[in-house]
């Protein structure tokens, strides 16, 4: 409960930090709005206020003379917020122009695949795909598509923009950017199901020099440890037909029903963002996935000691 709590309080937290041009405009737009409804709350309650002092019943017990008719008060009640609404709309309007920059459609520079409950993440010039944590250098605008495999999901990372519909059957574009680096957290807003609540979004911002070395070592086809327990687990994969859901470089596994495991090892987290990724962890998810991620499609293999102990040496060898 306490790690839920913190999670919470940390989401919130991070609504009103800008770390991308496009999240300082929406910040900004809301902060004015919030404004607006501050000082509109504040007068409605300071009239409430002193009516209840003014007319209270030990002071004034009889009824007070009713006014109908104030031509001067009708006019000031409409005219003031069709002010505020015509500056408000124009205001959205500009913020709506400076965020909504021309988009080329048949490139995007990254894809992203919402599934129940978690995110593919494709780099089509690069031919990375990897999941739940994206990598981009910092001060670059990238093209992203949103789209779904299954129900409606929104992506969401409060610090770097706004919210994308991720919609069967339809693609949806965005850019993302960040200027300084960091990991940012993100969440699916649209409700999607059991787990919609650890659909979590990791965007991890590096300098040049970072992502590129990043990106290096995804483009490697990974070497699995040569001892017997993992040559066992690679077996095993195939055997337990996990090839039949994930993809695997350098292997027959080629299916991208679940997350790709090409680098699990080099993730921060498993089950987007539930668990750190450790062999702990990931021996805990392998021996009773419902147990840890309960409606996950991830099914329960029943495997013995030492089916699990291979299984996870061959996994951890994928850095």
């Amino acid at each position: 409960m306490d790690n839920i709590l913190q999670s919470i309080r940390n989401f919130f937290s991070s609504l009103f930090i800008s770390s991308s041009s496009e999240s300082y405009n929406i910040n900004s737009l809301f902060l004015q709005f919030l404004i607006l409804a501050a000082v509109i709350i504040l007068i409605v309650a300071g009239f409430i206020f002193v009516a209840a002092y003014r007319y209270r019943s030990k002071k004034q017990p009889e009824k007070p003379d009713q006014v109908f008719g104030n031509k001067k008060l009708e006019m000031t009640w409409t005219i003031l917020p069709l002010m505020a609404v015509t500056f408000f709309f124009f205001l959205a309007v500009k913020t709506m122009s400076e965020i909504n920059e021309p988009i080329n459609k048949r490139n995007p520079d990254i894809v992203i695949i919402a599934h129940q409950w978690w995110w593919d993440m494709r780099y089509p010039a690069y031919n990375i795909i990897t999941a739940n944590e994206l990598h981009i250098p910092v001060g670059k605008k990238l093209l992203m598509r949103v789209e779904s495999a299954d129900v409606i999901h929104d992506w969401w990372v409060p610090e770097l923009g706004r919210k994308i519909d991720a919609i069967p059957g339809r693609l949806n574009y965005s850019w993302i950017e960040a200027d300084t680096p960091g990991v940012y957290i993100g969440a699916c807003s649209e409700y999607c199901g059991m787990q919609h609540a650890w659909m979590r979004i990791r965007v991890i911002a590096q300098t040049q020099e970072d992502f590129d070395k990043w990106k290096m070592n995804q483009e490697e086809v990974p070497v699995p440890l040569s001892n017997e327990p993992a040559r066992t687990g690679a077996i095993l994969f195939e055997k337990k037909t996990c090839a039949n859901c994930h993809s695997i470089e350098g292997t027959s596994a080629a299916s991208h029903i679940g997350p790709d495991l090409t680098h699990l090892r080099s993730r921060e987290t498993l089950l987007t963002g539930m668990l750190e990724n450790n062999e702990q962890n990931l021996r805990r998810w392998l021996e009773d996935p419902q147990k840890i991620k309960e409606g996950a499609h991830m099914p329960n293999f029943i495997l013995n000691k030492e089916e699990l102990n291979a299984l996870v040496a061959y996994l951890e060898g994928l850095k």
